[in-house]
């Protein structure tokens, strides 16, 4: 069973009829409606979105013989003759072939003659921007003055490349690519001219295969057709055109996702044996990664897409981050782009699909500079202790290798002394046993409450000390002695390094001129990272020299 598909297919012989062009349409309705007819029009936009029948549809309203006319008869001499495109009055040129300036000239000494039978003689130049620029200078006066019977139409994908003298003299209209959802409309009217039955799916697939233009999309609805017996769908242009279903695909990822290394391969190397190419593999896998990364974006409509969301299982959506899908989709489109000089691109994908299965753990060099810094910071404010557990789900870190363990709570109390103006310390006196210092019953002119001024005047002179002093849980006095409470020995370690500091802090704010020690709460775990540090541990050395810990 043979069908004429292109024979079928009808013209747009109004100017509503102008899909996906409506500012086109409605510019130049209301234009001939009331007489401002320019002497040229620059038509410009991307292949195959109706830059050549609309100007073959301006040419026949302006020449019908019930016109000028926003809605041409389409059955008269003159329309009739256009159609066909053997209207002497309607000259089609292509300025692909006809680029020197004796063309253009030729063109010159035919419009000193008046149209044979039409109102107007039209000129239609498509690829205008091929003529040579002797060819656009010999044009440009004719433009300027042309006589009342001459109108040119030129058609353009490249409108930067056509003069600025000529841009100017012309009325500009600028076509736009047509959405999925306008092309399978067409499509699906197409099919009930020729009574063919279609899939919505593989109406969907031609309309995004076709990319926004529509004669692209006849001409592949014209291929599915030739081989689809009547009824199209997707399981066949699959299967004659060697394509990957999204399953195939799905399959490939949720091998990747196990672990399953081995199986993602053999899927890979299944579809090349049923003879798709190592070329669409790499194309639709390119594909597929950006869909995911367009979902995981927050996108979720199907004609910017092209897939359906539901098509993806719900654990491949959300198993990679944005960083990881860019990475994927940078990796194959490189990919497409190297094996025209790879030794066999088949080995190429079989190690692209390999890569795949560290995805998961990519991580840029920002990324883990932010991690760092942010454990850092942590850490330096008591905030995150980690445990043998949570380190036992990084991938890379067994439990022995911890570096944090998890003890019985045991008080740890560190008394410093103050370092006099000599820079020498003083150790602080040892009275025997026997005869021990007098508890001072006497109240002691400080107290707890003080704890406020002395962050107060550390924020407004002293920002280190400030983020000292504000990790203290409490502050005690006693014989003469500050006593300040962290909850980590983290936090009391940072203290001690700024004794001589926080002494001269507490002298000025709070006219405090004793002796300042530090103390962690009861309930504080004993090995902690400072603690683990002073043990030894290689591992524990390496993170202090990361974050700068103290050295002894």
């Amino acid at each position: 069973m043979a069908y004429e598909v292109t024979a079928t297919r009808k013209r747009p012989q109004q100017f509503e009829a102008l899909a996906g062009q409506e500012f086109v349409a409605s510019t130049l309705t209301n234009a001939i409606t009331t007489g401002h007819i320019a002497h040229a029009y620059l038509f410009s936009g991307p292949r195959g979105v109706g830059k050549t029948t609309t100007a073959r549809l301006l040419a026949k309203a302006l020449n019908c013989e019930k016109g000028p006319t926003d809605h041409p008869c389409g059955e008269c001499s003159n329309c009739q003759e256009i159609t066909r495109g053997c209207s002497t009055d309607v000259i089609e040129i292509d300025g692909a072939s006809n680029t020197s300036v004796n063309d253009v000239r030729n063109i010159k000494d035919e419009i000193s003659f008046p149209p044979q039978h039409s109102r107007y003689k039209i000129y239609i130049i498509d690829e205008v921007h091929m003529l040579s620029n002797s060819a656009f200078n010999a044009l440009l006066k004719t433009i300027e003055e042309p006589p009342e019977y001459v109108i040119f139409i030129f058609a353009t994908t490249e409108t930067q490349k056509v003069p600025a003298t000529i841009r100017s003299r012309c009325q500009q209209f600028n076509f736009q690519l047509l959405n999925i959802e306008t092309i399978k409309k067409l499509l699906s009217d197409t099919c009930a001219e020729i009574n063919v039955k279609a899939e919505d799916q593989a109406l969907f697939w031609i309309a995004k295969e076709a990319t926004g233009s529509m004669r692209d999309a006849y001409t592949l609805f014209d291929q599915v057709v030739s081989f689809s017996n009547g009824e199209i769908t997707l399981d066949k242009i699959r299967s004659k055109l060697g394509l990957i279903g999204i399953d195939s695909l799905n399959e490939i990822m949720m091998h990747i996702l196990s672990g399953q290394k081995d199986q993602a391969i053999t899927s890979t190397l299944s579809l090349i044996s049923h003879g798709v190419s190592v070329e669409q593999c790499i194309k639709d896998l390119a594909d597929y990664f950006r869909v995911l990364l367009l979902i995981r974006k927050g996108i979720t409509s199907e004609s910017i897409l092209g897939e359906q969301v539901s098509a993806f299982p719900p654990e491949i959506r959300n198993a990679y981050s944005e960083e990881q899908l860019e990475t994927a989709l940078s990796m194959f489109l490189q990919l497409f782009r190297d094996i025209r000089y790879s030794l066999n691109p088949r080995f190429e994908l079989e190690l692209a699909i390999s890569r795949l299965n560290t995805l998961r753990y990519l991580a840029s060099n920002t990324l883990i500079i932010e991690q760092l810094a942010r454990l850092k910071n942590d850490l330096i404010q008591g905030k995150f202790t980690p445990t043998n557990a949570q380190l036992r789900n990084l991938p890379d870190i067994k439990p022995e290798q911890a570096l944090f363990t998890e003890t019985k709570p045991e008080p740890v109390s560190v008394q410093i002394p103050v370092k006099t103006e000599s820079h020498e310390e003083e150790p602080l006196p040892v009275q025997p046993e026997a005869e021990p210092d007098p508890v001072d019953d006497k109240p002691s002119a400080f107290g707890s409450q003080d704890i406020g001024k002395i962050i107060a005047f550390a924020g407004e002179h002293d920002p280190v000390l400030f983020t000292t002093v504000k990790q203290a849980k409490k502050l005690s006095f006693q014989n003469n002695v500050a006593t300040l409470t962290f909850g980590s020995v983290f936090a009391m370690k940072n203290a001690e390094n700024n004794t001589k500091a926080l002494h001269e802090l507490f002298k000025k704010a709070i006219g405090f001129d004793g002796a300042v020690v530090f103390e962690t709460e009861k309930d504080q775990v004993k090995e902690t990272p400072a603690a683990k540090a002073d043990s030894g541990d290689p591992a524990a050395e390496l993170i202090k020299k990361m974050f700068g810990g103290i050295q002894e």
